[in-house]
């Protein structure tokens, strides 16, 4: 019987994507990545993200979760897109209809996918022990910019809880502090925004009291992510940090007592 739930934080350099496999074999893909460049010779979503999933033989998603449509979260999905099978794609209201909306949308229109527009308080029921809860944003939007409107969605697995966070910046994660604070508190936490210094503010640590941080980054990055006062604020409260420029891809394994296995593609303990 199939008893452990599987989560693969990707590295796809500069962005974020995770893939979700529940012990019933469902597949949640949150978020895919992207280029931030035009030159065009790299596409994340065709020569990482695709062949990445295919070797594992995932040729089928049960979810494809889009956090918010800036290009290092979704660009890497239109490949997936039109070459794997998916059944639901989750979304929430949208305060501007930027470029990678309009191409998203059009692909899910022509392959006739389930879209789900979510809003805080609902519940996605994934299989029998899984489910996601949608804790931000609200039913009218609080911000006008894409980023502090991202999706916040809870996974929880029995007692294992985990928090996603797109790119929310300081301002969100205070107006969901004020809406939220008693449904933060999370076994791990997706640090938001690639560890930005306009993001993980102290409050919001102290509310989600992760034991374990993952952040999505890409090596030497020109933003200079993750910012050394994140990383001092997340290390204040005893997580432990990995991070897919040391530790390449990140493997959490839950086993149906909550027992926690992480395996990293890249052995680097500077931060554990």
């Amino acid at each position: 019987m199939p008893s452990n739930l599987r989560i693969y934080f990707i590295d796809v350099g500069q962005g974020d994507s995770s893939l979700i496999v529940t012990p019933n074999n469902k597949k949640i893909l949150i978020d895919g990545g992207g280029t931030m460049n035009s030159s065009g010779n790299f596409d994340v979503g065709e020569d990482t993200l695709l062949p990445y999933l295919l070797n594992r033989r995932i040729k089928k998603l049960d979810y494809i979760m889009i956090s918010h449509f800036d290009a290092d979260h979704c660009q890497g999905l239109i490949a997936i897109l039109n070459s794997l099978k998916v059944k639901n794609i989750i979304i929430s209201k949208q305060a501007e209809k930027v470029d990678n909306y309009e191409k998203i949308m059009e692909t899910i229109v022509k392959k006739k996918i389930n879209i789900m527009v979510v809003k805080r308080g609902e519940v996605i029921k994934v299989d029998n022990n899984v489910e996601i809860k949608i804790v931000y944003p609200e039913s009218k939007l609080y911000f006008d910019d894409i980023n502090s409107n991202s999706i916040v969605a809870k996974l929880k697995y029995n007692k294992f809880t985990m928090l996603f966070t797109g790119d929310i910046e300081s301002k969100a994660e205070e107006r969901i502090i004020k809406i939220a604070q008693k449904e933060l508190k999370s076994t791990i936490l997706k640090i938001a925004h690639h560890g930005s210094k306009t993001s993980t503010t102290e409050e919001f640590i102290e509310a989600v009291k992760p034991e374990i941080a993952l952040i999505g980054v890409g090596k030497n990055n020109k933003f200079g992510h993750p910012n050394d006062g994140v990383i001092e604020r997340i290390k204040s409260i005893g997580a432990k940090i990995y991070r897919t420029d040391e530790n390449g891809e990140i493997t959490v394994i839950v086993n149906n007592k909550e027992k926690i296995e992480i395996k990293t593609h890249i052995k680097n303990s500077n931060y554990k």
